[in-house]
């Protein structure tokens, strides 16, 4: 190599060590001056509905209002010691203040809840209410209302006689009642069961559940308070339900795998780079252009997204198993080269085959990118990144660190180069034909066997504890799902209630078929304002006005029409309109915010949600909303699955438009043994969904999105062996096997995750590594010439 030549090397050289001295500048800020925590919300990874942001907004609106809720039930047989337990429970919560809110339950705070639907009672009717309205003579409110005098067992009281004579509004106190089973009872909210009485003890965070201190805080009270539970009263049972309580445990998880499959990669790579070149250099080396890779991804990354989520540095941790190849390759041409050879000569000679191993890799993560999630697309710039940095690493730094002589080949290394002068070669021949119908055969019957699951249930991995109680929680307190609801929406908040209104019709006969067991809807405590004059007119109608039931009630109690002008003034007082806002006002309709979305992007939106939902009814509730104008049925599981189902399919043509564009890139420099460099992989992907269907694993889009990789990753072998054809230089030959068994060691143990996606995704990457290693010399194109000759061209 020339002066000029080294002197440009040199000069690289020290440019990349300030570039790698400010990624660590910039590392040390992020973990010790800014004390960055990766975003643990698994919701986060999820595509956000952009063509229809009042729709993606009444899903968060959904989320957000469930996130930082924590719902404990403490039961026992019974009450007296269920209140005990929840006292001692509580206790242990009330010395932490700042980290949980919780309304107190009093007579003061009931009274508060009425204060409101006092003002408005005369407006506030069920509809058995109204039809009885319409129907019934002015007689049977008369009875109706003496009855509510004189019968201890008449109906709720709210409040003096005369202010609700007739009942109406406690009636329609106790429909609102109706829509949750909880009831107040000593102070305590109240429900139960068959076998047990529970006390709920509903919280709201005051920290974000997603946020990794907040889980290492709150988790361990909760646990003092079940403990405090259970010491006062033993044997009871504790029922916790929280969205801090799920990410919790996705983040034990997830630093638990990401520990695992990272430390496991590293030893490997370890164990195996000693064993070969039984030298700690190497490993220093390969270990240097890895970590520079993390650094430098994980810096620009966060320059990027301005976050770093959890799952990323999960599967960032597979990119230790990719990101070692460039650094490989090059330590064993070092190996095999005249030890004469500069390293900076022999660096130009790798370069064409090492500058288009990365741009397969790139091309095989960036592919993940094209994806609609963000999860995804965070994971394939931080792995993409990573190579990038390490293969620079390699090209600027390598040459000048290591020397010819400088390493030596273990036994191992001989025992295993002798292997592929015996590997068997494709030709034309009688043994290829048998061996390629076969493998025919195998595909085609494998591939016949492999289905199709999208269902993004199948996704989710929580401990079982935590589905057990969610599932009876949800049962108890007749909780509405937050993922499947109707949307609906209107020019004025006057239209979306009127809305509400004729959905609920629709619903009346669903609740009937006990395919549902109720709906929320703001529209219940706030009817529209149609509906309230409707109402009014009804009541003056039918109850106030001269002659009607106001004054038949007077007779019969004695009264003369003085006091039936008096009661009439007092409740016409409470008949002016009840509105959204003074509804939204007050603290009663905290439990209900969330249902209402106000204004956005011009109109007006609000959410229906069910109660008691049968998944089996799902066709039919969502055809409760047809023909209905501005009424949307909204299932957050089946949308996100039909993305998934169709992300599959268009990954799957991405994948072989992908084969394409990297035979593009190949064809002029291999020309004719272009496919020789692609045909490894690409039978070892079909080898590889084939063996799904023999494993009768269902196929679904992290799958595709592994083969994508596979081909970033396998076509790396294709170029090592095609660009050294000889079968007696060993030098390929280890590099793709250290390569194929590194990747094997950190994809592979990907296959071990609890999260399914993960798992999906690391057992493609498994079988499909592991063909493309014993495929990949058996395309390598016969070379006559001579030993020394091969040697030679390095």
């Amino acid at each position: 190599m020339t002066n000029r030549g080294r002197n440009a090397g040199r000069l690289l050289a020290i440019a990349w060590a300030l570039v790698v001295a400010l990624l660590l500048a910039h590392n040390a800020y992020l973990w010790l001056g800014k004390r960055i925590v990766p975003d643990t919300d698994i919701l986060a990874l999820l595509p956000v509905q952009e063509r229809d942001p009042v729709l993606q907004a009444s899903f968060t609106h959904m989320v957000d209002a469930a996130q930082q809720r924590v719902v404990v039930l403490v039961g026992a047989a019974e009450w007296s010691d269920a209140k005990r337990a929840a006292d001692a429970y509580g206790a242990v919560l009330a010395r932490h203040a700042g980290l949980f809110q919780s309304t107190p339950l009093d007579e003061q705070t009931q009274n508060d809840w009425l204060a409101l639907f006092q003002q408005h009672r005369l407006t506030l009717l069920t509809a058995p209410q109204e039809t009885q309205l319409r129907q019934e003579a002015p007689a049977f409110w008369r009875d109706a209302a003496l009855s509510q005098l004189y019968s201890p067992f008449g109906g709720p009281k709210l409040g003096a006689w005369q202010d609700d004579p007739f009942g109406l509004f406690g009636g329609w106190v106790q429909e609102r009642a109706q829509e949750t089973p909880v009831r107040p009872r000593d102070g305590h909210l109240f429900v139960a069961d068959g076998a047990r009485q529970y006390v709920l003890l509903p919280m709201t965070l005051s920290v974000p559940a997603f946020s990794l201190g907040a889980q290492e805080t709150v988790l361990p009270l909760l646990a003092q308070a079940e403990a405090a539970a259970r010491l006062a009263v033993p044997g009871v049972e504790i029922i916790s339900a929280g969205v801090i309580l799920h990410a919790a445990a996705a983040s034990s998880q997830a630093a638990g795998e990401m520990s695992t499959i990272g430390l496991g990669s590293l030893a490997g790579i370890i164990l195996l780079t000693w064993l070969t070149f039984r030298s700690i250099k190497p490993i220093s080396l390969i270990l240097l252009s890895i970590g520079i890779g993390c650094l430098g991804s994980l810096s620009v990354c966060w320059l990027l997204f301005g976050k770093i989520h959890l799952m990323t540095l999960v599967f960032g941790a597979s990119l230790i198993g990719v990101a070692q190849d460039y650094g490989i390759y090059f330590l064993c041409n070092r190996l095999g080269a005249d030890p004469a050879l500069d390293s900076r000569t022999l660096l130009r000679r790798l370069l064409p085959g090492l500058g288009l191993t990365l741009l397969a890799a790139v091309i095989g993560y960036m592919g993940l990118a094209l994806t609609p999630f963000p999860g995804l697309r965070h994971m394939a710039v931080f792995s993409a990144l990573g190579l990038v940095f390490a293969w620079l690493t390699v090209v600027f730094w390598f040459p000048a660190l290591i020397n010819g002589g400088t390493l030596k080949s273990g036994a191992l290394v001989e025992r295993y180069g002798a292997a592929r002068a015996r590997w068997p070669l494709l030709r034309a021949n009688r043994a290829t034909l048998i061996g390629g119908v076969l493998f025919i055969l195998f595909a085609v019957f494998g591939i016949s066997r492999l289905g199709v699951n999208d269902d993004i249930r199948l996704l989710q991995t929580p401990p079982a504890h935590l589905i057990r109680d969610q599932m009876k929680l949800s049962k108890l307190l007749d909780a509405p799902t937050p993922v499947q609801f109707y949307l609906v929406r209107g020019d004025s908040a006057e239209a979306v209630l009127q809305r509400e209104e004729a959905l609920k019709q629709r619903l009346l006969p669903l609740i009937a078929q006990k395919h549902i067991s109720g709906y929320q809807a703001m529209s219940n405590w706030v009817p529209s304002l149609q509906t309230q004059a409707a109402r009014r007119a009804l009541l003056d109608a039918a109850i106030l006005q001269p002659g009607a039931a106001l004054d038949l009630l007077a007779q019969s109690v004695d009264e003369g029409p003085e006091w039936a002008g008096k009661v009439r003034a007092q409740l016409a007082q409470a008949g002016a309109p009840l509105s959204i806002d003074a509804f939204l006002d007050v603290p009663a309709s905290e439990p209900w915010r969330h249902l209402w979305l106000g204004k956005v992007e011009g109109g007006h939106a609000s959410i229906v949600a069910l109660r008691g939902m049968q998944y089996a009814a799902i066709p039919l509730l969502a055809r409760a909303a047809d023909g209905l104008p501005g009424v949307q049925w909204v299932d957050k599981v089946a949308e996100i699955s039909s993305v998934l189902g169709r992300y599959r399919v268009y990954m799957g043509a991405v994948v072989l438009g992908a084969y394409l564009v990297v035979f593009g890139l190949l064809l002029p420099r291999y020309r004719r043994r272009t496919w020789r460099v692609l045909a490894p992989t690409a039978l070892a992907s079909v080898a590889a969904l084939a063996l799904l269907g023999y494993l009768g694993l269902p196929l679904q889009l992290f799958h595709v999105l592994a083969l994508m990789l596979l081909l970033g990753v396998g076509v790396d072998y294709g170029i090592f062996m095609q660009e050294h054809p000889d079968r007696r230089n060993n030098t390929p030959w280890l590099a793709v096997g250290l390569s194929a068994a590194n990747t094997i060691l950190s994809f592979g143990l990907l296959a071990l995750s609890k999260t399914a996606a993960l798992q999906a995704f690391g057992l493609t990457m498994l079988i499909g590594t592991a063909l493309v290693w014993l495929l990949s010399p058996c395309f390598a194109e016969a070379d006559n010439r001579s030993a020394a000759d091969a040697a030679g061209e390095i």
